[in-house]
């Protein structure tokens, strides 16, 4: 698994740029989507940072997490929850579970959320994502996820952007790459 890593990080390397003028730059992944090698390798990749825990569901949130997490949860034989923002309750009749994150990587406090139905006290539950910065949509989730009594697994990132040592562990973040690398 180690080469195969490898692989992929140096694939995510190759098609990633930092884009802007000096004193505004911004991560440029549009290359990862373009790449048909790079984008087969994803899924498996991100769902080996978590060989060891068995999760019965994978959850993103919109709109990156929306394109790995279903590359991760069918890799893993598991399905797929995608986690909505500031999206309001589309019928009366369902219930939805949501939570205020704190401040995300725009200083923004969103309103996450998902029909209850889909995620239950059985299930063990991975986050999938391309980049963390802050935590703070990282957080709310894992907030909605202990609301409903599932079992947090972790989250399996792409890009490893956090400062906070004590937010990686307790959020349980792995990694392809840091933010360092690139």
């Amino acid at each position: 698994m180690k080469g195969k890593r490898s692989s992929v990080q140096d694939a995510l390397r190759r098609e990633f740029s930092w884009r802007g003028n000096g004193d505004e730059q911004f991560a440029d992944i549009a290359g990862w989507w373009r790449s048909p090698a790079l984008l087969a390798q994803l899924g498996s990749a991100l769902a080996g940072l978590f060989s060891d825990a068995a999760p019965s569901v994978v959850v993103g949130v919109e709109s990156r997490g929306v394109l790995l997490g279903p590359l991760v949860a069918l890799t893993l034989g598991v399905g797929f929850v995608e986690v909505r923002k500031d999206r309001p309750q589309l019928t009366d009749n369902e219930a939805w579970v949501r939570q205020v994150t704190p401040p995300d990587y725009r200083d923004r406090q969103l309103v996450l959320g998902f029909p209850q139905r889909l995620v239950g006290s059985r299930d063990r539950v991975l986050l999938v994502d391309d980049w963390i910065d802050t935590g703070g949509q990282a957080s709310g989730v894992q907030r909605i996820i202990h609301s409903v009594g599932a079992t947090w697994i972790g989250a399996a990132v792409i890009v490893d952007a956090l400062e906070s040592n004590i937010m990686r562990r307790e959020l349980g973040v792995r990694s392809l790459l840091h933010e360092r690398d690139l």
